[in-house]
């Protein structure tokens, strides 16, 4: 996409407007698409609103069903959008109408944080200004769909905000700004992800008005650092009790509140699936040996064995029942103390 590009109006038409008041002044009034789905996301698009672009559409994933009563539920960026009467679009894909629906709101700018879908090459050339992806890392390191699990997943210390510009590649983009996070050792995803969008939208609003009147010069990602995350899916939370406790707690902290982490418990009646809903952990084995995935009394506490350290049990949750403190688990099931996790 050539740097230069302005689609339907000239870069003197942009320079005028503003000597004018039209983009700058309250806010900026450029056409702007938005596209995100998660709570990072709808941060982002708030801080928009509040600071009084022009947004023309927002775009969102598809409603899907969600928790155990499999009710249909909207996005957090369909709730903010439909609060400030903002048009909203859910395609499933980007099919001709829809990219010619598109055309037809003549952006000057996409912003797009935490979308959760690729954008073709026919859309990122629609705006003169560019796509812009407010992207939850330092990049090049975590490109992917998954950078703030990710980052926990490693027990990294530190993160950050990437804003740079879409091509036709995951997260490659040049860069705009950045700005880094530091991650507290306890953590978890939404815990973080809330911490960024803090962050990263400020960053946003200082960088556009930069951005637009071209003071900023992109600067390409260094391939040879670059590192990929993956799409996290609800099986990745299966835990592996022949990993270190602390990577296991880390884990714990990457998927809440979603997917969770899980076990499986051989029962009277079959292996049964346990949700570990809040855990803690030593670093150490303790004196007294056991069993890799061994559950047993450490203290007043219960422990479950791991390769090295011991994961500790504060609330679990055995399928089809609801949440319960580790100490009122063992009332109920005494026979779980002495058992071997799957």
């Amino acid at each position: 996409m050539p740097k230069q590009a302005i689609n339907h109006r000239t870069k003197n038409d942009f320079s005028n407007s503003r000597a004018r008041g039209e983009y700058f002044g309250a806010g900026v009034k450029l056409r702007t698409i938005f596209m995100g789905t998660s709570e990072f996301a709808a941060h982002i698009l708030e801080s928009l609103i509040s600071a009084d672009y022009s947004i023309v559409s927002v775009y969102t994933q598809p409603d899907k069903k969600a928790g155990r009563d499999q009710e249909i539920r909207k996005s957090a960026i369909k709730i903010l959008a439909e609060k400030n009467k903002l048009p909203v679009f859910q395609p499933a894909k980007f099919t001709d109408s829809v990219i010619e629906e598109l055309k037809k709101q003549k952006p000057d700018l996409i912003i797009l944080a935490a979308y959760g879908k690729i954008i073709p090459a026919s859309i990122l050339c629609l705006p003169g200004f560019g796509a812009l992806n407010v992207h939850a890392s330092l990049l090049p390191k975590y490109r992917g769909p998954s950078p703030i699990q990710n980052a926990l997943l490693n027990g990294e210390t530190e993160t950050g905000v990437t804003i740079m510009l879409m091509d036709e590649k995951i997260d490659t983009g040049e860069i705009l700004s950045q700005k880094s996070v530091m991650i507290d050792k306890h953590e978890n995803s939404a815990e973080l992800s809330l911490k960024m969008s803090k962050v990263a939208a400020p960053l946003l609003l200082e960088t556009l008005p930069l951005w637009v009147e071209r003071k900023i010069q992109p600067q390409k990602q260094d391939d040879s650092q670059a590192t990929l995350c993956q799409l996290i899916e609800k099986s990745d939370g299966k835990i592996i009790w022949s990993d270190e406790a602390k990577n296991i707690y880390n884990l714990f902290r990457a998927f809440t509140p979603w997917p969770g982490i899980f076990t499986y418990w051989q029962g009277e009646n079959g292996p049964r699936r346990i949700k570990l809903n809040k855990i803690s952990f030593l670093e150490k084995n303790p004196e007294t040996k056991h069993h890799v995935g061994e559950v047993f009394q450490i203290g007043e506490k219960i422990g479950i064995q791991c390769n090295y350290g011991v994961i500790i049990l504060e609330e679990i949750q055995l399928e089809g029942k609801v949440n319960m403190k580790s100490e009122d688990f063992i009332n109920g099931y005494q026979n779980f103390v002495g058992s071997i996790l799957k």
